[in-house]
């Protein structure tokens, strides 16, 4: 008689199988129904392919569409053999080298055969209609286990270098696995996979783009072409999903920062921003505002050096761990000889600061601290520089140049709690006054990790404790606890932005550290006359100045709220005899603190309108001989129907209104 395994299920139930029994078994003694819908299964917790034996009694639960998060990223990853599978179809001689899911698709770095040019978006119908192709003819997609040198033999054998280096290098006693499509085709995989290629919808996904790519993200290393896709369970999620990359695109603050002049940027640069005036207003308004939300929460602004030398960058441990994301400079005049090197070996290395910790705690540390000065919060709009990949950078959003709003809480342990809390409080005022609704969500210790158990337990504890106390952890706040994101020193809670049209954006945070004060010897005089570690608390709320004006611009779609706008209003004429008048409306909005500009040029008004209206300048007043006499405007706000006739003072006073922070109106 053979051996019988007991499995579980989500509802209680325990089945009997038969040793060698696997998931799609129990599916089917279930029901056809579910047999049909189940796409891989869940044993002992661990995703698996629905094919795999049970080893034992084990927990169980199949996957089905259902259950989305799992589905997508089983779909997405299969997408990508697909369509791999679909390029070496139909050019023979294609490398493959890896394809994996992303967070709304997936994506295939190949090299052409050298019969014909790289890839390029030409390419990308054909592919799609052979992927559909291969979908349809429902290949099952089965998984084999092989040696190492099985893998090595095989891709040398097939030509495929780069399969074959990636292959050498993997380790001997790990269990290693391939997945065939059908009888034909095969690559080497973890898994797990869906039962077969006709488990994905033909009509759910869509290739987007091609990039190029160097193999293992080496720029020494070969060019490859990098076949971006995206995929989705039906069609109906495929459309919405075109529908916001449609709306996005009109939101993009690269374009929309050239309509509106606010600013630019070019390789003379490398991601640093050229900030136009317009621009610049928008950033004085965020520092202006920042600067009055720090002084409400007791923070002391600083400024300090943008260059250090290297032996403080060693001492802080940024030396060894993140050198290659700094900007280093010798400490030495060039040699401004014709032969030579530029710098001598002799030369001692400084660096651009790549954040402002380490600086912070240079000035906690000048005179004697008592427990009694503690708390110490400062804060500094501190410009910072990181040598990010030129591919890398992406508009205000990833930037090389960029200036945080970077604060620093020196306390003692007992104040951790109250101080986090106090600055949960003040990041819900500021994010509720830019209209954004967020989630709060605390990021725990990662498996790399320095310190003890007992500290990470402390630590994690203090900041779930403050959240809890500022009355944020809600399902209304999107309070969530994340396993394994921490930072290698400390746990943090992050703030997750959700704008107008349901992007996330992780943007403020707070994370405790007894690290860093302890590499530089930072400390305080405590009430028993004995030298203690401060805990330092790394806080920020924007994250970036250019980031977040990024994330307004596209939040907003260029309608920034009125208080932020570069311009809050135009005066424009009908006609010429109007002139004198709109000088006059003009000046008065002026002494209102008003941002105004105005339009005398000889254009219709309609014209003047558009013009307006593309720069997203929100109140267009327009004027005439009839306003002139009878002391009105005609405002047009932006994006309303209609116009409204109002008395110049009702036009001030409301200008004025909304052209107050919000921090100010009260």
């Amino acid at each position: 008689m053979s051996e019988m395994f007991k499995i579980s299920l989500p509802d209680g139930s325990v089945r009997e199988m038969p040793a060698g029994s696997t998931p799609a078994d129990v599916a089917a003694a279930i029901g056809p129904g579910l047999a049909k819908a189940a796409l891989a299964a869940k044993i002992d917790g661990e995703l698996v392919d629905l094919t795999r034996p049970f080893m034992g009694d084990a927990q169980l639960a199949l996957v089905t569409s259902r259950d989305e998060a799992e589905a997508l990223e089983l779909a997405r990853h299969d997408f990508a053999h697909v369509l791999a599978e679909a390029v070496q179809a139909l050019w023979p001689g294609t490398q493959i080298t890896f394809g994996p899911a992303t967070d709304d698709g997936f994506y295939y770095d190949v090299m052409a055969p050298t019969s014909r040019d790289p890839f390029g978006m030409d390419d990308l119908p054909a592919i799609e209609e052979k992927m559909r192709e291969i979908i349809k003819a429902d290949k099952p997609l089965r998984r084999e286990a092989w040696t190492r040198q099985q893998l090595i033999d095989k891709w040398t054998g097939d030509g495929e270098k780069f399969k074959a280096e990636w292959a050498a290098e993997l380790p001997e006693g790990e269990e290693l696995t391939v997945y065939w499509s059908g009888n034909d085709w095969l690559d080497m995989c973890r898994g797990p996979h869906l039962p077969s290629t006709g488990k994905l919808d033909p009509q759910a996904f869509k290739l987007m783009r091609v990039a190029g790519a160097y193999w293992r993200g080496d720029q020494k290393n070969a060019q490859l072409t990098r076949i971006y896709g995206t995929g989705w369970l039906n069609k109906k999620q495929l459309n919405e999903h075109l529908t916001r990359l449609e709306e996005a695109a009109k939101r993009d603050h690269r374009k929309l920062g050239g309509e509106m002049d606010l600013f630019h940027l070019q390789h003379e640069a490398h991601g640093s921003v050229f900030w136009h005036p317009k621009g610049y207003v928008i950033y004085r308004e965020l520092e202006d505002y920042m600067r009055r939300a720090i002084g409400s929460a007791g923070c002391k602004e600083v400024k300090t050096p943008q260059v250090m030398d290297a032996r403080q960058w060693e001492q802080s441990g940024h030396w060894g761990k993140y050198r290659e994301n700094m900007f280093v400079i010798p400490d030495e005049a060039p040699n401004t000889e014709d032969e030579g090197p530029l710098v001598s070996d002799e030369a001692q290395w400084m660096a651009l600061k790549p954040m402002n910790c380490p600086a912070h705690i240079l000035i906690f540390k000048q005179g004697i601290k008592s427990y009694r000065d503690l708390p110490l919060r400062i804060v500094e709009n501190g410009c910072c520089h990181r040598n990010e990949p030129h591919g890398a950078l992406h508009g205000l959003m990833r930037v090389r140049q960029f200036t945080q709003d970077d604060g620093h809480i020196f306390c003692r342990e007992d104040q951790i709690v109250s101080e986090v809390r106090d600055f949960c409080e003040l990041a819900d005022r500021v994010y509720k006054h830019f209209g954004f609704k967020y989630a709060i969500k605390l990021a725990l210790r990662p498996d790399n990790r320095i310190g003890s158990d007992e500290l990470w337990d402390k630590a994690e504890a203090e900041l779930r404790d403050a959240v809890i106390d500022a009355g944020l952890a809600t399902e209304e706040y999107g309070w969530e606890e994340l396993p394994g994101e921490g930072a290698f020193y400390a746990p943090k809670l992050e703030w997750h932005l959700t704008d107008a049209i349901g992007r996330t954006w992780q943007v403020g945070t707070i994370q405790s550290d007894r690290m860093l004060p302890e590499r530089l010897d930072a400390s305080y005089i405590g009430e028993d006359g004995e030298r203690h570690r401060p805990v330092m608390l790394h806080r920020a709320i924007f994250g970036s100045y250019e980031r977040f004006i990024g994330i307004l611009i596209e939040h907003f779609a260029g309608k920034l709220p009125v208080w932020l706008a570069p311009v809050q209003a135009v005066v424009a004429t009908i006609v010429s005899d109007a002139d004198g008048y709109a000088t006059e409306v003009t000046e008065k909005l002026k002494a209102a603190g008003v941002r105004v500009e105005t339009d005398l040029r000889n254009e219709k008004i309609n014209y003047k309108v558009r013009e307006h209206s593309l720069k997203k300048v929100p109140h267009l007043l327009v004027v005439g001989k009839r306003e002139a006499e009878e002391g009105t405007v005609a405002v047009r706000t932006l994006g309303a129907e209609h116009q409204k006739m109002m008395s110049l003072d009702e036009a001030i006073a409301m200008l004025k209104a909304e052209a107050t922070a919000p921090d100010l109106r009260s």
